[in-house]
């Protein structure tokens, strides 16, 4: 039975681990001395496409010249690349609000300079756990990516709109933290009732683990507007005009290359992540988790502002202040 579950696209996120970082070096003119270096973050996963394409298309090479080096990391989850953006070892990249808002308060430099994703998870039930509506969560086991993700803060906004808790909080649904790449086994084991996930994986619940959807990727917590993937930098790189600039160009390139060639998009991320890992996504798979996204460069603060009143009721943060954590006057001043 797990034979049937481990399918390319789990035994691509198993090797994530593997690659810790990866480097992608700008041009041997780039590499001459006083030239600079810029280190960009991402996930290899469908909701980092922006990320994924603008290295794919050599947007970011061509935006920040000859002069500018470009070294690349991969995380498989928010804390990881917060911590990286912490010790310095990324600049820039996407990554979910959650864990960034989380750093944010205890350490308020690190900004959201433009959106990325919206969508891009769903709430998924799993077999034989008599659940039909959210509801009927009381009293089940949720998996959740990371205690914190973004996905955990949905969940809780879901939950809170039917007047349920995390056991945390004196609720009654417990939240149980997972890998992604787990979470069908987790199923199969009847280990837990229901998971809150990114795609492709909630597709592959669904197909490779008879889970139910129970709340599509634009009804689950704020729907379309829910805030999956946003472009993160840290202030001292906010320090140089020209490189953000450089940076949000390549970032919008990316986002209207996918709008205009979804497929296209989608073969480039496939390919991507072979090249990363040595394995290949299914194509079907990721075309079907790809409708349950949508690529942007808005941000809705009002959203992010909410995720950040959660976490705070989550005891997550002291504080839900973020002013001044969003930064769009950059991704503004392109259109000037």
């Amino acid at each position: 039975m797990y034979k049937k579950i481990i399918t390319s696209a789990f035994a691509i996120i198993l090797m994530i681990g593997l690659l810790s970082a990866c480097s992608q070096a700008g041009n041997e003119k780039g590499k001459k001395s006083g030239s600079q270096t810029v280190k960009i973050g991402y996930f290899p996963n469908l909701t980092h496409i922006a990320t994924i394409v603008a290295l794919e298309k050599d947007y970011f090479k061509e935006e920040f010249g000859e002069n500018v080096k470009i070294e690349t990391k991969t995380v498989n989850n928010g804390g990881l690349f917060m911590e990286a953006m912490t010790t310095k070892a990324i600049d820039v990249g996407t990554v979910g609000p959650g864990p960034l808002l989380n750093f944010y308060v205890k350490n308020p430099k690190f900004h959201i300079i433009s959106g990325a994703v919206n969508g891009g998870a769903v709430l998924v039930a799993s077999e034989g756990s008599n659940i039909e509506k959210l509801e009927d969560l009381d009293g089940k086991r949720v998996a959740i990516p990371v205690i914190g993700s973004t996905q955990d803060v949905m969940l809780r906004k879901a939950l809170k709109d039917v007047k349920l808790n995390a056991t945390t909080n004196g609720g009654t649904v417990e939240l149980f933290a997972a890998a992604p790449a787990d979470t069908a086994t987790l199923f199969v084991q009847k280990s837990v009732d229901a998971a809150a996930t990114q795609e492709p994986w909630g597709n592959i619940l669904e197909t490779q683990a008879n889970g139910k959807l129970l709340l599509d990727w634009d009804q689950f917590a704020w729907g379309k507007d829910s805030t999956n993937t946003v472009v993160a930098a840290r202030a001292e790189f906010l320090g140089n005009k020209e490189l953000v600039t450089s940076y949000l160009k390549a970032h919008k390139k990316a986002v209207a290359f996918i709008q205009e060639n979804p497929e296209e998009a989608q073969d480039l991320v496939i390919k991507h992540i072979k090249d990363l890992t040595g394995k290949e996504i299914n194509k079907e798979e990721t075309a079907a988790a790809f409708k349950r996204l949508q690529v942007t460069t808005d941000v809705n603060e009002q959203v992010i502002q909410e995720m950040a009143d959660i976490s705070k009721e989550a005891e997550y943060i002291p504080s839900n202040n973020i002013d001044g954590m969003i930064d769009l006057s950059f991704l503004e001043g392109l259109d000037k």
